[in-house]
């Protein structure tokens, strides 16, 4: 099934979306982590933390984290969880670069390693890991549907899936201050800070069309996925999805 995120892409509609994503992040990548603690306030530091912790009753020994980025839930996820090993997978060696020496920095480089990966066919062994997450990652899938099935492949029988995701805020008046947030300060600051105002009005763009709440639990669900338990956060910005293979 496709999903109205997969048809919107960074840059133009003749390339394949991972392409025009893996490129993008290359370009931002060293602006990046200040830019996006700079448009939440702060606040997604919050999130993470809460979603890491929301693994700690599973005690997964063996993790991988999807669309890693920069590494920020790789890292904590190593601090909090204590697990044998942390796998980070991007498209963007630019963004895992940073990654890697976040990662040194943190004394944590012998736990986590990071890697090159196509989340539409991970290279991974079947049943590979306890846990999988992606934070921030999911609406830039080529397709929901073959990432959340791959990811399903590589999890262990009762292992868990964590999603943590943007999400558009539902109720008044946070819905209308939302929408002029993203639609004029964000892509402002995504271009004052690394100078590409169609990446971040695409990541705006992407955020708005982004499954939501029982639709996205539905789609999780599809994937082959059960127990699957939804949680907003701060009005609604931001949701959490966990679920079991």
């Amino acid at each position: 099934m496709a999903y109205q995120q997969e048809s919107i892409t960074p840059y133009n509609k003749e390339e394949r979306k991972g392409v025009q994503v893996e490129r993008m992040f290359d370009h931002i990548a060293p602006k990046y982590d200040r830019l996006n603690h700079t448009l939440s306030l702060g606040i997604d530091r919050l999130w993470r933390n809460r979603a890491v912790d929301s693994l700690r009753p599973f005690a997964p020994q063996r993790v991988l984290d999807v669309a890693t980025g920069t590494g920020d839930f790789a890292i904590l996820a190593a601090r909090r969880l204590k697990p044998q090993s942390v796998v980070g997978a991007d498209i963007s060696e630019e963004m895992m670069e940073i990654a890697r020496r976040k990662a040194n920095q943190a004394e944590l480089e012998r736990v986590i390693r990071f890697q090159r990966e196509d989340c539409m066919r991970l290279s991974f062994a079947d049943q590979s890991f306890d846990t999988v997450t992606v934070a921030y990652g999911a609406r830039n899938f080529e397709s929901l549907d073959l990432g959340l099935q791959e990811m399903r492949r590589v999890l262990r029988p009762g292992g868990h899936l964590l999603l943590l995701e943007l999400a558009s805020p539902k109720s008044f008046p946070m819905k209308q201050l939302f929408w002029l947030y993203s639609r004029f300060m964000i892509p402002f600051l995504g271009w004052l800070f690394s100078r590409d105002v169609k990446a971040y009005k695409y990541l705006t763009d992407s955020v708005q069309a982004f499954p939501q709440g029982e639709e996205m639990e539905l789609i999780i669900r599809r994937a082959g996925y059960s127990q699957v338990e939804w949680k907003r956060f701060t009005f609604g910005i931001c949701t959490m999805y966990l679920a079991k293979r």
